[in-house]
């Protein structure tokens, strides 16, 4: 089936549809909702080596009756949420949580047996929230809904295994923490690629220096999409910066690059408004150029895909403007996540910043 189309709705295939939860912790056939109410954990969820929390309210009703429909997250940890055997496609991701663990919570996803992650980012940033503002986001691969109802359609293949950890970096345990992946078992062809993303931060951004939105992406592949984070420390319009894209041996200058920030998501003349589309947004703002202001952008390259044959480096202007209609280098809180499909092996990533280096504050 065309992804996100209907055109293959009718068509019959051997793909089998699994889904993990709290109440069915590997997503095995006929196995969901078994919890009981006790003290006693299944044996399933002592293997994944997660808590276990039956909790009380279905204490009259008994198994089959929403016995464990969360989990909690203990603080400073990491908790596995799927650990299945492939081949398969992971088709949609729901999590809701808290949005004051937005941050956090870092996602880590594996592909094969992998040593280091696919993707590793802050649970609100991969959602499309740097803030905690709870945003509503209509786009196509990444859609929020009230509240803190966090989805993901990106399509995510894997041809031996797919593992997916959770890291609380709080000091508090985050409970009510619920999530629903659903997958295919189904076969993964040669030229399908692995997803990938990858989480930055420079708070502030120095003086004179691009903005790095990723560097070290090498091998074939496509990049899908960028979200942004952004507090301007400067008063006055500040999305004048171009996007870069250095790819494929590229070295003083990029071979795609921009026109300004707001050029780039789609929007133009300084926005003046928020929106959220099917594949460009700006969903959190405001337009008076006051320092202090938050800003979240996102584009995805549903349609328009940028392709690279051996390396990718990406790059955002922070640019804005000072006395006698001068550009100003900015030095602002930005933040981002870059998606995209590569072959596997991939680069690792640079090290994420500590707790106190993702804070939001």
């Amino acid at each position: 089936m065309l992804n996100g189309g209907l055109d293959g709705l009718a068509t019959l295939s051997n793909v089998k549809s699994r889904m993990v939860t709290a109440e069915n912790v590997y997503g095995e056939k006929g196995r969901g909702g078994m919890a009981e109410v006790g003290e006693a954990p299944q044996q399933d969820v002592v293997r994944i080596g997660q808590p276990w929390d039956s909790g009380d309210a279905a204490r009259e009703l008994g198994c089959g009756w929403k016995v464990r429909p969360c989990i909690r997250l203990p603080e400073q940890s990491e908790t596995v949420i799927m650990d299945v055997e492939g081949p398969g496609v992971i088709r949609h991701i729901w999590i809701t949580v808290n949005d004051k663990f937005n941050r956090a919570l870092i996602v880590r996803m594996f592909w094969d047996d992998e040593p280091t992650p696919s993707v590793e980012c802050p649970l609100g940033d991969f959602f499309c929230n740097a803030w905690q503002s709870k945003p509503t986001i209509l786009a196509l691969p990444i859609n929020v809904n009230p509240t803190n109802g966090m989805n993901c359609y990106f399509p995510m293949p894997f041809r031996k295994r797919a593992r997916i950890v959770v890291q609380n970096m709080a000091p508090e345990p985050s409970s009510g923490f619920f999530y629903a992946i659903s997958y295919s078992l189904e076969d993964v062809t040669p030229d399908q690629a692995a997803f990938h993303a990858m989480f930055r931060r420079e708070n502030p951004l120095r003086y004179g220096n691009d903005y790095v939105m990723a560097d070290g992406i090498r091998g074939r592949g496509h990049y899908v999409g960028a979200y942004m984070g952004w507090q301007q420390n400067s008063s006055g319009w500040w999305g004048e910066g171009e996007i870069k894209f250095f790819m494929d041996g590229d070295k003083d200058f990029p071979t795609l690059c921009g026109t300004g920030t707001e050029d780039y998501f789609g929007g133009a003349w300084s926005f003046q408004d928020n929106f959220s589309a099917p594949y460009l947004g700006y969903p959190v703002g405001q337009s008076d150029g006051r320092p202090g202001n938050r800003h979240g952008l996102y584009r995805f390259h549903v349609l328009d895909p940028i392709h690279f044959e051996q390396n990718l480096k990406v790059t955002m202007q922070a640019l804005g403007w000072r006395s006698e209609r001068r550009y100003l280098p900015l030095q602002d809180d930005i933040c981002s996540v870059v998606y995209w499909y590569q072959a596997e092996p991939h680069a690792s990533f640079p090290a994420l910043p500590d707790r106190n280096g993702l804070e939001i504050i």
